[in-house]
């Protein structure tokens, strides 16, 4: 959820399972269902319409996601 003073919130399904593996021409991204529930909660929220271009959200390596790399998805305009 967005809200102006808080800025974005996102919330995690509990068991949430993410991988991130980066090959030579393609990103496989591999979740089980708390992982896609709680990866799809973090786009609708970032596509809000108050949302700010520019806002995002980081997903650290070894912290969110297992992965070598940090992913961070960002809100364009429209």
């Amino acid at each position: 959820m967005y809200h102006p003073a808080r800025s974005l919130r996102f919330s995690w399904e509990e068991g949430f399972d993410i991988e991130v593996v980066v090959g030579c021409q393609d990103v496989l991204i591999r979740a089980n269902r708390a992982g896609l529930v709680s990866v799809a909660r973090h786009l609708l929220a970032l596509a809000q319409d108050e949302v700010p271009v520019d806002s995002h959200v980081h997903l650290p390596a070894g912290q969110e996601i297992e992965s070598d790399i940090d992913v961070v998805i960002e809100r364009a305009a429209d």
